[in-house]
């Protein structure tokens, strides 16, 4: 397998240091122990990048082991000092934004503005939890009792794996290494396997802003050997923390084995997300939320809509209109500025939307626009269809791909309760004018987010997850530091 980079990546990037094919374990590159390693794609082009460690469960133990050796000190250093390096690592993020963005659409795919606008949205949260870093403070409680002092201290739950996935390759680690090293706490690493570069290039940013070694470590896997490395940090006693997101199938896996340990969960899994049109709503904005929040990375998020609910008083209209815009929107090539939807992540997943689209036509569905006719590379045009219903696979599987499905409805109280007919809690999203109405359905909708009158809901300063089966824990804002930090009790006696 190759261990020298794809020659066009290469020879674009300012600064090539960035690109990186070893794990980076207590500030050092390595090879895998076994030097193995396998293939990174392009799913643009489905010729390889290059060839990246291969990590196994040897590795994994010597990222843990790193990561304890450092905690010792790191927990130690004062709030200011962390701060200091996070704004240092926030700074060198957005100085070599161009390179990083080259880099995430080349093995990700999504186009080269949005690379950016993850970039740009990532290092939001390390200047976010840098601020953050200098507010960490407990609490002096009531006297109970004369002469006696009861306090609350806030400390770092110690070593946290983070474990995160290929569609926000630079978005999700940074929401998770962040407030981890700003709370006290030092992490290891795994980055999904399609998508590793990003991490690497990440790693190389944090050594260059001065992070010590071991705080931060970086171990890369196949698909294949995923398990069996993030198995040896569930069996780490010394590992006190997971931090996942991806399926809820791997989260309740990760639930069980975390419990033998009673290790802490941050755990953001699937999503099914409704989106529902009312009649009174503005139709023009609600096409663009929709737009926005569905076709971002080619509907490949978790918050993005899998239901659409049209109420049937505008169906058609919404419909067609819809479909004007839909049609439009440029497929190809993520370096080519005109692109708005690049190539889907790879086969399995290609597989997947065209048996969605093709079940949804078997069972009543109407394709209003785009085809499942292949293409080469792993691209696939963005679908509209009419007609959709509760029979159809996509109702209860998350689709993950440009597939628009709209369903409709006649009253209020049955859009919220097909809304809400799914094991899944992470987002939600609806649009009208209705001030009432927006108070009823905010109330009833059961979701972790939820967007009224707004497509686009992420940011920093907000907690993101979901209830149910999309998980637990929060990411970003001042709730998510707390998912890093242990409250201790200290009651001080016979002080006179």
């Amino acid at each position: 397998m190759s261990d020298t980079f794809d020659i066009d990546l290469a020879s674009s990037l300012r600064e090539p240091t960035l690109l990186n094919h070893r794990n980076y374990i207590n500030g050092q590159w390595k090879k895998a122990v076994s030097t193995d390693t396998y293939e990174v794609m392009n799913p643009a082009t489905g010729q390889s990048i290059t060839g990246v460690a291969n990590s196994d469960a040897i590795d994994a133990v010597h990222a843990a082991r790193s990561a304890r050796q450092a905690f010792n000190s790191w927990q130690r250093t004062t709030h200011r000092e962390r701060a200091s390096l996070l704004e240092k690592w926030h700074g060198l993020i957005e100085q070599h934004m161009d390179d990083i963005a080259c880099i995430m659409s080349s093995e990700q795919g999504k186009p080269l503005a949005e690379s950016k606008g993850e970039i740009a949205y990532g290092a939001s949260y390390v200047k976010w939890f840098a601020q953050m870093a200098m507010q960490l403070r407990g609490d002096i409680l009531p006297d109970s009792v004369p002469g006696r002092q009861q306090t609350v201290e806030k400390r770092p739950v110690g070593v946290v794996a983070v474990i995160t996935p290929w569609n926000f390759p630079l978005a999700m680690l940074a929401r998770k290494i962040a407030p981890a090293l700003a709370a006290g706490c030092t992490v290891v690493v795994k980055p999904a396997e399609d998508t590793p570069l990003t991490a690497l290039a990440m790693a190389k940013l944090a050594d260059m802003a001065g992070f010590p070694p071991g705080v931060i470590n970086v171990i890369t896997a196949s698909r294949e050997q995923t398990a069996i490395a993030v198995d040896a940090w569930l069996k780490d006693v010394h590992v006190k923390k997971i931090s996942f997101t991806g399926s809820t199938q791997v989260g309740r896996y990760l639930a069980e084995r975390a419990a033998t340990s009673l290790k802490k969960l941050s755990l953001e899994l699937g999503g099914n997300a409704p989106f529902i049109v009312f009649e009174d709503c503005d139709i023009d904005a609600a096409i663009s939320g929709l737009l926005a929040a569905k076709l971002r990375n080619g509907g490949q998020t978790c918050v993005c809509p899998n239901r659409i609910y049209v109420a049937n008083g505008i169906y058609d209209e919404f419909a067609s209109r819809l479909v004007d815009k839909v049609a439009a929107m440029k497929v190809g090539d993520p370096f080519d500025e005109a692109t708005q939807i690049g190539p889907m992540i790879n086969q399995k997943a290609i597989d997947k939307i065209t048996h969605h689209v093709q079940d949804a036509e078997e069972n009543g569905g109407i394709l209003l626009c785009g085809s499942t006719n292949a293409r080469e590379g792993f691209f696939f045009e963005p679908v509209v269809i009419a007609d959709a219903n509760n029979k159809m696979a996509l109702f209860s599987e998350e689709t993950f791909g440009p597939v628009l499905p709209l369903f409709r409805f006649h009253t209020e109280h049955e859009a919220i309760e097909e809304a809400n007919n799914t094991e899944y809690g992470l987002a939600s999203y609806f649009y009208t004018q209705d001030h009432q109405r927006i108070h009823r359905v905010k109330r009833a909708l059961q979701a972790g987010v939820i967007g009224v009158n707004e497509g686009a809901v992420a940011s920093e300063v907000a907690p993101f997850g979901g209830v149910k089966a999309s998980g637990y824990g929060r990411e970003g804002s001042h709730y998510g530091l707390d998912d890093f930090l242990q409250l201790i009790y200290v009651c001080e006696g016979n002080l006179g």
